[in-house]
């Protein structure tokens, strides 16, 4: 009797490069590739490129695709694989070793031109690229990238971190002004440019995206972090760009990172999208949560009223229903961050050293500073000097406790007394009238319905004032329930339970 034996995919024992450089699994490879027409894989005409190969996943899964798709146009099938490997399937690699890894799982051999590749090529390469080339500097930044000069100038023996596909005015050029079909792939996430502090990072998914679009492909479908819908430093322009583009025809979203890459957390989660050039209209999204996917009906990417993404497809109805009201926002209340002008470092005093010394609220588990008070003189504050007398909300800038859902959203308000000031861990809520008021405001705060609302648009750790762009002004002359307020905009049992799933009690 024979044993029978375990003969794994080497791509899925393989470690992640980093949070950043994420390899892809081959059953998320499949995935994305299944959004694609199913007929481009029986053309001998059809062309893909993945302008950011790492292991060589998507390349080597669309070789098997062409492979089966192609068997009865090409019976022969040495004649096949030398057709599909030199005509129709391109990469560019990231780093040199990412390189060898493509061109071993798509050719057999890092070298191309060797022996053992598959297909003979003339050169080591084949058509999987790649070219350790240099950033671009003007004033200290990589104007392609923004890569820091200090950080990345490491001369030419070591990797610079400058790829290939996003460096350069026109992408047409690197095959030759070579049309594709189809660009697929899952690009870096973020570069660390050590400006402010040492993991400041800037965004690079982005511009893969807009570098795919310039080569005007019949599809492209790429794997990104989600965190564009709403936030993200310097993704302004490129949210405005995606949420107009009509030719982004499916979204598959994964609020929780660790369900589409298994053990990898990434703030916001992530997601994977087509984009049909010649096929415009709605987007369906299709969002994965808790081991379900819940399918939506088509929608726009951007609801009447919206500046960002709204992620859910039940919270669309919700939100129109709040907004038949036309109220303002409590946005208006919402100080920016920094609200007096100290920073978070600043910790004042354990006790008072004059006594016209301000109480002041500050983060922190130092033993010293008893319920997280301290001490500071007038002239630290060096803004917003009207406040000081209000009465007022304190909320964390800040709130992250896991991304699991059901989620608490934000960390817990508390009353801000007269004469009290804060740090920069804590926003402004007010003015109001009494502390009365400020505690009717703090029983809004708490209720899961403007917590469900905040969560529209904040996907990440800070909860800024803009968070607070979808939640509407109430009476604060009385306190809020949520009963009180699922009556108020006509919720329904099913948007009620939706709303209850995805936000527990802040006790």
């Amino acid at each position: 009797m024979k044993s029978s034996t375990y003969n794994p995919d080497v791509l899925n024992c393989l470690a992640n490069l980093s949070n950043d450089e994420v390899f892809t699994p081959p059953t998320l490879a499949n995935q994305v590739l299944d959004l694609l027409p199913q007929e481009l894989f029986s053309s001998p005409t059809t062309t893909f490129l993945d302008p950011v190969s790492k292991s060589g996943i998507f390349l080597r899964e669309i070789v098997k695709r062409l492979d089966k798709g192609l068997e009865t146009k090409m019976p022969n099938r040495r004649e096949r694989i030398n057709h599909i490997l030199r005509k129709q399937v391109f990469g560019i690699a990231i780093t040199e070793l990412t390189a060898h890894l493509s061109r071993r799982s798509v050719y057999c051999s890092k070298d191309a031109s060797s022996e053992y590749s598959v297909t003979r090529f003339k050169t080591a390469s084949g058509n999987i690229l790649y070219k350790n080339i240099n950033h671009t500097w003007i004033n200290g930044k990589c104007k392609y990238c923004g890569a820091s000069q200090e950080v990345y100038d490491r001369g030419s023996e070591a990797e610079q971190y400058a790829y290939q596909f996003i460096h350069t005015d026109n992408p047409h050029t690197l095959f030759n002004n070579m049309k594709f079909d189809v660009i697929i792939g899952n690009p870096p996430y973020q570069m660390n440019v050590g400006v402010e502090k040492e993991n400041y990072a800037i965004a690079l998914y982005d511009k893969f995206v807009l570098q795919a679009k310039k080569l005007l492909p019949r599809y492209i479908s790429i794997i990104i972090p989600a965190r564009w819908y709403a936030g993200g430093r310097g993704l302004d322009a490129f949210r405005d760009e995606m949420l107009h583009d009509d030719s982004l025809r499916v979204l598959h979203d994964f609020p929780e990172s660790m369900d589409c890459f298994p053990g990898v957390e990434i703030q916001g989660g992530v997601c994977y999208f087509l984009w049909d050039r010649d096929n415009k209209g709605l987007c369906k999204v299709y969002t994965h949560l808790n081991n379900k996917v819940e399918e939506g009906e088509p929608r726009p990417l951007l609801e009447k009223g919206a500046d960002t993404f709204i992620r859910y497809n039940k919270s669309v109805s919700i939100l129109r229903k709040i907004q038949k009201k036309n109220e303002s926002s409590f946005e208006s209340l919402v100080s920016t961050q920094t609200p007096f002008g100290i920073i978070t470092s600043y910790k004042g005093t354990p006790q008072k050293t004059d006594p016209k010394d301000l109480k002041m609220y500050i983060s922190g588990n130092e033993k010293e500073y008893k319920g997280g008070c301290a001490f500071a003189p007038n002239k630290m504050v060096t803004r917003n000097h009207e406040m000081i007398g209000w009465h007022k909300v304190y909320i964390s800038k800040a709130y992250g406790g896991g991304m699991a859902f059901p989620h608490m959203i934000l960390g817990r308000p508390f009353y801000g007394e007269p004469c009290s000031i804060c740090n920069q861990s804590y926003l402004v809520i007010g003015p109001f009238k009494n502390q009365k008021e400020s505690e009717n405001v703090i029983s809004y705060i708490r209720t899961k319905l403007f917590r469900f609302l905040v969560l529209q648009k904040k996907n990440a750790q800070d909860a800024m004032r803009g968070v607070y762009k979808f939640v509407p002004l109430q009476d604060f002359s009385h306190p809020w329930t949520d009963e009180m307020l699922y009556k108020k905009y006509d919720l329904n049992e099913e948007e009620i339970a939706f709303i209850e799933s995805m936000i527990r009690p802040m006790e």
